[in-house]
């Protein structure tokens, strides 16, 4: 760790260095501001160790310069002749610590021992921040990517209710983090909650806490999902599958905000935006009475539809690509290339699980592939075979099913290309006269 000390008595600056060199930190020192900060821009330090009353100059401002340009650096502010005033006014200003002289080394090994920690949980967490943001990150340039992207960016600065809807796999979830990540309340909790993996019975629990001795085994009292999210967004994935019961109190939670523990007649205030999920036909389970109309409508405010793969093949190179290098570095495994055949036997598949199937495929593959280069009749013999389109068992007049199959076809090659009619010709070996005739004839919208 990088230490700059800057104080305009030497004595003080050399039993510092001193002392912080033993400790194994490498030190610095400047006996005047304008060194200082020449030094603190040429050394980015952790840390500055800084007196609040330098050769005319005020420590309070040199600290507001020195957060300004690098808002990481933690500096403490060190005098022997300033007050309370000063101390608090340092602290509003982004000081770590406020330290009197004469100095006390023991605290300051201390102080500076805190210091490293502090800095190394900080670091920890931007990673882990990174790691996640990149977990959640949504992939693809297609149109109906870019068009949720937008959708996203319109509805996070808002606070209303959100109902993501999509087949499994589509990414709903990502979707429900991108919304919070974008709005006011990115730097509160978002808490997930799966009405589908919990039994019925403890829904209510898990959802709004409970008191000791609300049932058997509640020993102590317990926070549930609600109070978790305070502040921040509370996500409730498959919605569908929530029992009556707890529609009743999410939909109290939503109409005013407050709610009451299992075992508990203290009613609690929250503050979260919700943001539901389902792949289920919610509008089907209202009309068999297995779903709250009046809950259905309060959460139905902003509708966003995940696209299924199938949808927007054009993305397949995208995330193969994107997962190759996680499950390169993951399972510290070479990066494996995907041959353009490979490709395009993956653009051909169905995947009923969508994007979360072409991952889990992508790590097999990864594991259990000894090869540089990913060609069909690997996966072919490994059995890791998949059900395509149907499409050729389908009976039709001849005539009728060439059309169908021109008119698929075609699409699919301009939709993969991104509507380049030169490159879609040039890849289909055509006369770009030619497709562009047979587009008009199918009437395909290009």
């Amino acid at each position: 760790m990088q230490v700059l000390i800057i104080d305009d008595e030497m004595n003080i600056c050399l039993t510092l260095k001193n002392i912080l060199e033993d400790e194994g930190y490498s030190c610095e020192y400047a006996l005047d501001s304008r060194k200082g900060i020449k030094l603190f821009n040429e050394l980015s330090p952790d840390l500055v160790l800084l007196d609040v009353r330098l050769d005319g100059a005020n420590g309070l401002d040199i600290l507001k310069e020195m957060k300004n340009k690098n808002k990481h650096s933690i500096i403490i502010m060190i005098s022997g002749h300033s007050g309370i005033k000063e101390a608090v006014q340092s602290i509003k200003l982004g000081a770590y610590d406020f330290l009197e002289k004469p100095l006390s080394l023991t605290k300051i090994k201390i102080i500076i021992k805190n210091v490293f920690e502090f800095k190394t949980i900080s670091n920890d967490y931007e990673r882990i921040k990174n790691t996640i943001g990149e977990q959640y990150r949504i992939i693809g340039e297609s149109k109906e990517i870019k068009d949720l992207l937008e959708l996203i960016n319109k509805v996070a600065v808002t606070d209303s209710k959100v109902l993501i809807r999509g087949e499994s796999g589509t990414g709903k979830e990502l979707v429900a983090y991108a919304i919070h990540n974008k709005s006011r309340r990115k730097n509160k909790p978002f808490i997930k909650f799966n009405s589908a993996a919990i039994p019925n019975e403890l829904v209510e629990s898990e959802l709004f806490g409970f008191e000791r001795g609300a049932f058997t085994g509640a020993v102590k009292s317990k926070s549930g999902k609600l109070e978790q999210a305070d502040g921040g967004t509370l996500f409730l994935d498959e919605i569908g599958d929530m029992n009556l019961n707890a529609q009743a109190k999410i939909l109290r939670v939503i109409q005013e905000g407050e709610f009451e523990r299992v075992g508990s007649n203290k009613t609690r205030k929250i503050d979260i935006r919700l943001i539901a999920a389902t792949h289920k036909n919610l509008e089907d389970l209202v009309e068999k009475g297995a779903f709250r109309n009046d809950l259905y409508y309060r959460l139905n405010v902003i509708p966003i539809t995940t696209p299924p793969l199938h949808s927007h093949p054009e993305d397949i190179p995208i995330l193969i690509e994107h997962y190759s290098h996680v499950f390169s570095e993951e399972l510290k495994i070479p990066l494996k290339t995907f041959s353009q055949l490979m490709i395009s036997e993956l653009q051909s598949w169905e995947f009923k699980g969508n994007v979360r199937e072409l991952k889990n495929l992508i790590e097999r593959i990864y594991i259990l592939i000894d090869k540089d280069i990913i060609q069909p009749v690997d996966i072919i013999d490994l059995g890791l075979i998949h059900k395509k389109i149907d499409f050729w068992n389908e009976t039709l007049p001849f005539k009728d099913k060439k059309r169908e199959f021109e008119m698929k076809y075609l699409a699919a090659q301009l939709k993969i290309n991104n509507g380049n009619l030169s490159k879609t010709a040039k890849i289909l070996n055509l006369q770009v006269s030619n497709l562009s005739r047979k587009i008009k004839e199918l009437e395909l919208k290009n």
